[in-house]
């Protein structure tokens, strides 16, 4: 029996490793494994992905939704016939994703022509029911499972696990790790031994640097320049909340939080040297965000780098840009160390060496 007749003969559905798997994988995989359900991810990120996901759409679409079509068609080569598409309207009273997230089945079924199943449930908060359970039983009820309870006992599988790959990454674990232990059905902390002269905030949707190709291994790069990075991860939801208000901004893009919070709580951390942000070129939301972060990094003395990614960034400029940010926040730190220099009786110099300042 081939691979393909098995997962026709099976309870097996497709989640495209892109988009929202960087933030929801966790729950998926404790709901879905609860349910018996098998699930098949497609290819890591390829070029080849990108360009054929590239290739079926305009070309003002953002990178994000390129590779995210990429995905659902290595995921039909695989030959799995059902794959999760899911459109998240909203994740609070008129708290709403950007129309490409919002429409993403629509986009889907009018760009992808090869046969397939696609389960696309909606989760919209701003409207009755179609909440999460409505969500979820969309979704069960395309492998006969009807049972409300059922569905309910899986969702607390499902937060289970997407709890504790949180308690991993807040603890300062890497992404990676933190899924990979989760996955496991493990909890582990790490004990945080090595100390770094610089630390960065990066400031993005899970998307755009969690998957290696379209960020460009952009932690590895950092860490092998001595640098410690933090990201959104590393925070509960109550301090990007708290981050968005210290902007005097008010919650209005159902990712804003990540993105806007994250800035917001690391632009008064007086621990962060400074802040890269990584967006996709073309995105609406990003853009204003942005901006708003932008002007206040300036009003908190905060070195900012922008980064724009598509598929045409070069990896070489990239690396160059990442270089001359590092290089100059050494600098900048270097010439606060030597302007707090004690000068003892007798005419030596005791230079601090304390590189974290402290209140």
């Amino acid at each position: 029996m081939t691979d393909i007749q098995e997962m026709k003969d099976e309870k097996v559905i497709g989640i495209p490793r892109a988009m929202s798997f960087y933030s929801d994988y966790p729950f998926y995989y404790g709901f879905f494994t609860d349910l018996g359900i098998k699930i098949v991810l497609s290819d890591i990120t390829t070029k080849q992905i990108m360009s054929e996901g590239s290739g079926l759409v305009v070309t003002e679409t953002c990178l994000p939704i390129k590779v995210y079509v990429g995905h659902v068609l290595n995921l039909i080569e695989k030959g799995v016939d059902k794959i999760l598409v899911p459109s998240i309207q909203s994740i609070d009273y008129k708290i709403y994703n950007c129309s490409k997230i919002r429409g993403l089945p629509d986009l889907i079924r009018n760009v992808v022509k090869k046969p397939f199943t696609m389960i696309e449930p909606t989760l919209d908060k701003s409207e009755k029911n179609q909440g999460l359970y409505s969500f979820l039983n969309d979704i069960a009820v395309h492998f006969g499972i009807k049972d409300e309870a059922v569905v309910k006992r899986a969702s607390k599988a499902g937060w289970r696990m997407y709890n504790n790959f949180h308690i991993m990454t807040r603890s300062g674990m890497s992404y990676k790790k933190a899924l990979s232990y989760a996955l496991q059905g493990k909890v582990f902390i790490e004990n945080q031994t090595k100390e770094f002269p610089i630390s960065i905030a990066l400031i993005a949707h899970g998307y755009n640097i969690f998957d290696d190709y379209t960020s460009m291994k952009v932690f590895d790069k950092l860490e092998k320049m001595d640098v410690k990075v933090f990201s959104s991860l590393q925070l509960s939801k109550e301090q990007m909340a708290d981050g968005i208000k210290s902007l005097n901004q008010e919650l209005y893009w159902a990712n804003e939080y990540e993105v806007t919070g994250a800035a917001g709580h690391y632009l008064k951390d007086y621990k962060i040297d400074g802040i890269i942000t990584i967006t996709a070129f073309g995105c609406g939301p990003d853009s204003l965000m942005i901006e708003r972060i932008t002007r206040r990094a300036k009003q908190f003395a905060k070195p900012l780098l922008n980064l724009t990614i598509d598929e045409q960034t070069g990896e070489a400029g990239f690396i160059t840009r990442l270089e001359a940010f590092v290089d100059m926040l050494y600098r900048k730190k270097r010439a606060r160390i030597i302007n707090k220099m004690d000068i003892t009786d007798n005419g030596e110099y005791i230079p601090n060496t304390n590189f974290i300042e402290t209140k």
